[in-house]
């Protein structure tokens, strides 16, 4: 059945297959519980593309293991850091438009000092997350 309304990347994420065909999935108060329960398939060479609205820093850093990451500003400013072998290197976002890359493995949180809108294009099987320092 053809699409009649626009989605909205706030409340239907999209998963991108291998086959380069796109499925919308709704987003509810149960999308993370159900995607780490594994109850939407495990992401195997998929993406994820989402658009989030943030207003505090993280409380988590994030890795992904089986691909990189992009993320891209849609408004406000976000700091990215990222973990590499020679130490911490933060990029900061403070254009519409601007984007990072995290590469396959890295581990990555974010630092936002007030309101913002991000675009997630990840690939998320493996994703792992731990407490940031205090």
């Amino acid at each position: 059945m053809p699409q009649s309304e626009p989605f909205d990347l706030s409340a239907t994420y999209l998963r991108l297959r291998p086959d380069a065909s796109v499925e919308p999935l709704a987003v509810d108060a149960t999308f993370w519980q159900r995607i780490g329960a594994g109850e939407l398939g495990t992401f195997h060479n998929e993406y994820l593309v989402a658009v989030h609205a943030f207003d505090t820093d993280w409380r988590v850093w994030e890795m992904h293991p089986n691909g990189d990451e992009v993320v891209c500003l849609l408004s406000g400013a976000a700091t990215f850091v990222l973990e590499e072998r020679d130490g911490r290197r933060e990029v900061a976002l403070e254009r519409s438009g601007s984007y990072v890359i995290v590469p396959k493995g890295t581990w990555h949180t974010a630092r936002t000092g007030g309101p913002c809108r991000l675009l997630f294009i990840t690939a998320g099987e493996g994703t792992a997350h731990r407490e940031v320092e205090a």
